[in-house]
């Protein structure tokens, strides 16, 4: 299990690293859930100075009133032995430090960047990690020290402000408190005791430190609240003995004040009898096994969240799409291959796979049969228009049996009505085509990556409707106009035996013009416009979708294409332009996806050794 408290630190900094954390988490259930040991005390009650022993390096920076103004997340690492200590930052990913002192200015200078050279505060972290094999693996939170009044230069509302920020996050239940007491001041006034009491009431989730031993007036003595007698927790209280400020100017090693430690517990007569569980060697031991044993009682739960989370990257990247190619024989692939998906989607419409195309079918069976019932022959079949007609035709010569060229202009006068409807037909068709493009675009995921590319696709697929429709146009007036310049044969060869019906052959010419005559024409004519009416029903539609629908559908983008490869690489990186936060945020997802990834296989190992 000493790997785990690794791979929790791993996860953490995926967290981090899209700033999904804290306050400013967008999934702050996965960085809530993971353990990690807050370390919160008053201003000088020796927070540092322990952190300093843990770790067994000089590296936080010191001096009066409020040093820590930032929260430190500082991440321990157990390395090999014999290797090289080093410290990272998560803001200097490819930085190493090997001079500690070098990591406090460091510390001190980002402290700076956020809050100025002030003495405000900000609850933006700071990451830190360092690699040691005299380390334990073990995650601390550095909070900034309480304070009970404002100093100059410090808002008045300073105090609530640290006060809040401690609050966010020990205020959780997986984060586990180290309180930090100066045992040289009264336990019942101690900042760390008095806030993690707040959240944490019966003391299950705080291990108590207690500092200062080496200072406590002559007389007194830390024994009862070392011994769980003032003050009980369910972990046991651990004294330490930091270096003095005179250690500190004189650069006493780490080594040499913990062997002091050491030896003041077991010379001690109060402490003797304690001294296997004092010393900030023990604490760092105590913490690190603590830790390990939160976090594993933790494991289903932190599993479910890394599968959700992994669930969640990989969806967004999905709706990101996939990164452009260098090359120009890359990005030709990618846009053919995006105008392709963006074609079947169009295609799908009208085959029925997705809405919209049953529209195409209703204008061939609603409104184009209602288009035609509703055009009026009236005009054109008036007794006065068709007398006059008839009249014209006839010329200086009256008709001897039938008026043929009375009826010709009497027919192609009626049948240019429907003109109309046919062009009202096609345009109808044109208008759905446009819009199923829209929705087909609207539909290609990878075509909102692109918004160039998106509005030369959709440009080019109008175009291309536009010429169909024009093209369809032709062809509809055409079937029109064939009805118009040629009859049908077997109308014209009834109507002598209509004439015959009617009345005597022998009947006088003027008597031709009456009305009955005249109403006897129009009827016929009526009827025959009818029966081309019923077969354009018919071959219009079939006109349509050969020119219109089914090029769609064969040939939407084809002159695209061919335009499309004549383009130069400028103009395909320009199409495949992209939003450079998308880009950033793309190569983050994916980096941070990686690492869930990693640590998901790890913590699988973990849970199947249990």
């Amino acid at each position: 299990m000493d790997n785990l408290i690794s791979l929790v630190n791993k996860i953490q900094r995926a967290c981090t690293a899209l700033g999904d954390h804290g306050e400013a988490s967008a999934l702050p259930t996965l960085w809530d859930s993971l353990p990690a040991i807050a370390v919160v005390g008053g201003q000088s009650s020796g927070k540092s100075s322990v952190l300093e022993s843990i770790v067994g390096k000089d590296f936080l920076p010191r001096g009066s009133g409020i040093v820590t103004r930032r929260p430190l997340v500082l991440q321990l690492h157990k390395s090999d032995e014999g290797s090289r200590e080093y410290a990272e930052f998560l803001h200097l990913p490819r930085k190493r430090f090997t001079d500690f002192a070098a990591v406090r200015k460091e510390i001190q200078d980002e402290t700076d960047r956020e809050t100025g050279r002030s003495k405000q505060i900000s609850s933006v972290p700071i990451h830190l990690s360092i690699y040691s094999p005299n380390v334990v693996n073990l995650t601390l939170i550095d909070l900034p020290g309480l304070t009970k009044v404002a100093v100059e230069g410090q808002p008045e509302s300073i105090v609530q402000d640290i006060e809040n920020m401690v609050h966010s996050y020990i205020e959780k239940p997986n984060c586990i408190i180290l309180a930090i007491s100066p045992a040289n001041q009264d336990l019942a006034t101690s900042d760390a005791i008095k806030i993690s009491r707040e959240v944490d009431p019966t003391g299950e989730r705080t291990l108590g430190v207690l500092t200062k031993i080496d200072l406590m007036d002559k007389g007194t003595d830390a024994a009862d609240i070392l011994e769980g007698k003032s003050y009980r927790l369910k972990f046991p209280w651990v004294g330490v003995v930091n270096r003095s400020q005179a250690d500190i100017n004189k650069n006493v090693d780490m080594i040499a004040a913990r062997r002091r430690e050491r030896e003041y517990f077991a010379s001690t007569p109060e402490y003797r009898h304690l001294a296997n569980r004092m010393g900030s060697e023990h604490l760092a031991k105590v913490l690190s096994k603590h830790l390990e044993t939160v976090i594993k009682s933790r494991i289903p739960g932190i599993q479910s969240l890394i599968n959700k989370t992994i669930t969640e990257l990989e969806t967004e990247l999905s709706r990101l799409g996939k990164p452009v190619a260098a090359d120009a024989g890359g990005k030709l692939y990618t846009i053919m291959e995006i105008c392709r998906l963006f074609d079947q989607n169009f295609r799908d419409h009208l085959d029925g796979v997705r809405t919209g195309g049953d529209k195409v079918y209703n204008v061939f069976d609603n409104q184009l049969p209602a288009a035609l019932k509703r055009l009026q022959f009236d005009r054109q079949l008036s007794m006065e228009n068709i007398r006059k007609l008839i009249t014209e035709a006839d010329g200086y010569q009256p008709h001897l049996i039938a008026p043929e060229q009375g009826y010709r202009r009497l027919i192609e006068s009626t049948l240019v009505t429907i003109r109309g409807p046919a062009e009202a037909a096609v345009d109808a068709i044109h208008s759905i085509l446009k819009d199923l493009v829209h929705k087909a675009i609207s539909e290609t995921p990878e075509l909102k990556q692109y918004p160039a590319l998106r509005a030369e696709v959709g440009n080019a697929a109008i175009e291309s409707l536009e010429r169909m429709r024009d093209q369809s146009r032709k062809a509809t007036l055409q079937l029109v106009d064939m009805e118009c310049c040629y009859l049908t044969v077997e109308f014209f060869r009834k109507l002598p035996q209509d004439a015959d019906k009617g009345g005597s052959a022998t009947q006088s010419i003027f008597d031709r013009y009456n009305d009955s005559y005249l109403r006897r024409i129009g009827t016929t004519v009526l009827s025959y416009v009818n029966m081309v009416c019923a077969t354009l029903r018919h071959s219009i539609p079939k006109s349509i979708v050969y020119c219109q629908v089914r090029e769609a559908k064969r040939s939407l983008l084809d002159f695209y294409y061919t335009e499309l490869g004549k383009l130069e690489q400028k103009r395909l990186s320009n199409l495949l332009n992209e939003d450079p936060a998308v880009m950033e945020r793309r190569s983050a997802l994916a980096k941070r996806l990686e690492l869930y990834r990693s640590a998901q296989a790890e913590i699988d190992t973990v849970a199947w050794s249990k």
